[in-house]
């Protein structure tokens, strides 16, 4: 494709937000484009979702594969150590070229370091680059952090909502819950997006309005869904639901239908999920609202 100066223009700028973030968490983020590269990849991925390395959910095969396409294999490493790992795909939605970002993983040691974030920068250059201002990812819609990081902290909006999208999965993290995703779309220039790359865009302070309640935790941790109008309306999920599901599966159940036939029923209905509060509050607005 034929490079313009706008795009040149763009791409630099995106390539150089992401590599500050990178710096200033002492990251090195480059693709991944050597065998021995790319299975240490997939080993990081086996050790993040504890499953035998053979069954990693990305083979060394797939994953060299995917690289020798053109297709978008990243890493990051501190001090040598690879600590975290991206994989995304070109693909077609609605007539449009995207890139599908199937997966990222980060080891827990060097959580909360930026990695995930230094991670999805470099990819948000890397598409622009090629002509491609859109990402799309899908993420379980109970997991609190995830959605906080997506919605709040790279701007992304949460767009379409998948009931059992990848079926019964029996790593640590889903143990065999079912699969409901939410899926994110990233318009990376969009002035949300931008400004997320940037650093300058911030927490939101938000107290829902009590007509707006979709979704609720009860006292006792179960969900409470309630009948509620307006323009603005609200979904809460529970702080840390990976440990609900080994310690209560019944309540964890609940709390995927729940999410379903409230946050999940809006989302297909015309609203898009366009944040997460700390405290677990998905904010859904109308498609075509400033998030």
């Amino acid at each position: 494709m034929r490079q313009t100066r706008a795009t040149t223009d763009v791409a630099a700028v995106a390539a150089a937000a992401a590599a500050r973030v990178a710096a200033r968490a002492g990251l090195d983020v480059a693709e991944l484009d050597d065998l021995p590269s790319i299975e240490r990849a997939s080993q990081l991925f086996a050790d993040i979702w504890h499953t035998p390395g053979d069954r990693s959910q990305m083979p060394v095969s797939l994953m060299r594969a995917l690289a020798h396409a053109g297709s978008y294999v990243a890493g990051a490493s501190l001090s040598g150590t690879l600590v975290g790992a991206i994989v995304g795909f070109v693909g077609i939605h609605d007539a449009r070229l995207v890139l599908h970002s199937h997966i990222l993983g980060v080891v827990p040691a060097a959580r909360g370091r930026s990695v995930g974030f230094a991670l999805k920068l470099h990819q948000r250059a890397w598409a622009l680059a090629r002509h491609i201002d859109t990402i799309m990812w899908t993420f379980d819609p109970l997991v609190r952090r995830n959605a906080f990081f997506n919605l709040s902290k790279l701007g992304a909006i949460g767009s379409r909502y998948e009931a059992n999208f990848y079926g019964a999965m029996d790593d640590e993290f889903n143990a065999a819950d079912e699969t409901d995703r939410l899926v994110a779309e990233w318009q990376l220039l969009e002035p949300g997006v931008v400004a997320a790359a940037e650093g300058r865009r911030g927490e939101r302070d938000i107290t829902p309005d009590a007509a707006g309640i979709l979704l609720d935790v009860a006292a006792d941790g179960s969900p409470l869904s309630r009948a509620a109008d307006g323009d603005t309306l609200w979904c809460r999920i529970p702080e840390d639901v990976v440990a609900l599901r080994r310690a209560d599966p019944a309540v964890a159940r609940r709390w995927r239908y729940a999410l379903r036939d409230t946050l999940g029923a809006a989302v297909n209905d015309g609203y898009v999920a366009s944040g997460m509060t700390l405290d677990g509050w998905y904010t859904l607005t109308p498609r075509g609202w400033p998030c």
